[in-house]
């Protein structure tokens, strides 16, 4: 058994994100391992661009409000406990509602290929698209 040196928190980066948000590497698995954990705070109105995992992603609601999307989907807004899983190659957002922070859990396996990217970023996502109508995960 091993306790893990926590790592300090840092700022998502401006490439990859719009808005503040702040990353906690909770696990970052080791060979034969390819296992990865990190807490994200997101910011009023803060999201990721477009993306899709090469090996799929689940991301677990901890607190706030959660916007997620998959490509050509419907805009969803997500709560506290729900959790959120993106088959490999799926391209999707996700990040804060307008008026509330929202962390979340996101959990993913690395490729293992150092030269190969875990995660392919695509463009920004547009105010039309994070403001678009939403449905909920409450009834």
């Amino acid at each position: 058994m091993e306790i893990l040196k926590r790592r300090p928190t840092g700022r998502v980066p401006a490439e990859w994100f719009t808005g503040e948000a702040w990353l906690d590497v909770i696990y970052a698995g080791e060979e034969p391992s390819r296992a990865r954990l990190n807490r994200v705070r997101f910011a009023p109105g803060a999201r990721t661009d477009w993306h899709s995992h090469v090996l799929g992603q689940t991301l677990h609601i901890v607190s706030g409000v959660a916007l997620v999307q998959e490509r050509g989907g419907q805009l969803i807004e997500a709560h506290p406990g729900d959790t959120i899983y993106t088959p490999p190659g799926q391209e999707h957002w996700h990040g804060a509602a307008p008026d509330a922070f929202m962390e979340h859990l996101a959990l993913w396996e690395g490729s293992g290929d150092p030269d190969a990217p875990d995660t392919i970023w695509g463009e920004k996502v547009t105010d039309t698209e994070y403001k678009r109508p939403r449905s909920t995960t409450r009834g």
